[in-house]
């Protein structure tokens, strides 16, 4: 008997179908030996056949992937390159991730108005379907006055309630809302809504020291030490858990009080997320030039986090001068990195 051709369908390439698969002898019915059994049951073929068709139906019932990452006003100097290194850094790994059925999007420097913003979040509107799924981190500065949080940006900030009405007008059911600035705990309340996980990197709004949360995000991207559970995916869950013991250790090293407490609401959606999949990202910690970089570069951060600590006792030039010999040497670590 003749079968028909059978074809993946648009963005679903062959490494999902085996990541699917794998995952799916280890998850199936909660058990890790569900798909051998299932396999003697019925026989290897169809069984497999069974499987391909479980993970097309699940990835075509799963839709599209919007990624939206803001980099908002630095301030200063030295944190404007790195709040925009950051959102470089997450716009390629997003980029690289493999499968197609994705749309990244990245506003940073001048480009990061209020204005560009509302326009991206409208586009988005316009094109997300029910069954798609949303991505929006925040880098940069908050503020919270005790009643309402703002989004700093270059020309007007936006409150959380502002960007609430942008938000619920996504008619995607999955979202994942990343707030990785200061005061960011001040804006899980506004931003509240069934089906939409939301990660903070302070516990309130009266932690308003800048934040070192976002790094160690990043970082959780392009790490196979964050994913725990080896299925060659990192979800928001295994981020957020990899990014908040990177961020507890730091203040610890650095015998500082920790001035940050992430936050995590709706857990077990956060771990049905998936960010990435394996791909150039996990060559640059694999390969051991590149995790020499890598970790090169997380030393690097964490001399500029210290030395910040001691800026109110350093002659003013003195730590300029430092401060500039860092991000310079930050710089061209990172581009290291992505060559």
């Amino acid at each position: 008997m003749v079968g028909r051709a059978f074809s993946l369908p648009r963005g679903f390439r062959p490494i999902e179908l085996l990541l699917c698969l794998n995952g799916a002898e280890r998850k199936l019915g909660g058990r890790a030996e569900a798909l051998p059994h299932a396999l003697q049951h019925v026989g290897f073929w169809r069984a497999f056949g069974l499987g391909v068709l479980f993970c097309v139906v699940a990835h075509t019932a799963f839709g599209a992937t919007y990624f939206l990452t803001v980099s908002g006003l630095g301030g200063e100097s030295d944190y404007e390159q790195r709040f925009q290194m950051l959102a470089t850094a997450t716009d390629k790994l997003l980029r690289d991730s493999p499968g197609t059925d994705k749309t990244v999007e990245t506003l940073k420097g001048a480009d990061a108005t209020r204005a560009k913003l509302e326009a991206a979040l409208g586009k988005i509107a316009a094109e997300a379907k029910p069954g798609d799924a949303f991505v929006f981190m925040m880098i940069g500065h908050g503020t919270f006055d005790g009643s309402e949080y703002k989004f700093n940006l270059p020309g007007p900030d936006i409150s959380a309630p502002e960007l609430a009405v942008l938000l619920n007008r996504i008619p995607a059911s999955r979202q994942l809302i990343v707030d990785m600035t200061s005061a960011s705990g001040g804006a899980s309340d506004a931003l509240k809504k069934d089906g939409r996980v939301i990660i903070t990197a302070t516990k309130n709004g009266s932690e308003k020291n800048a934040t070192v949360f976002a790094r160690f995000w990043v970082e959780a991207l392009r790490d196979p030490a964050a994913d725990t559970d080896k299925n060659q995916a990192i979800t928001a869950l295994e981020a957020f858990k990899y990014a908040q013991a990177k961020t507890a250790a730091f203040y610890s090293d650095a015998k500082h009080l920790a001035t940050e407490h992430a936050q995590l609401a709706d857990e077990s959606h956060a771990g049905a997320f998936t960010l990435v999949r394996y791909g150039s990202a996990a060559a640059e910690v694999n390969d051991p030039a590149k995790h020499a970089l890598v970790t090169t570069k997380e030393d690097i951060e964490n001399k500029i986090d210290a030395l910040k600590y001691q800026k109110d006792l350093m002659d003013a030039e003195d730590y300029r001068r430092q401060l500039s010999a860092l991000l310079l040497q930050l710089a061209k670590t990172q581009e290291a990195i992505e060559k």
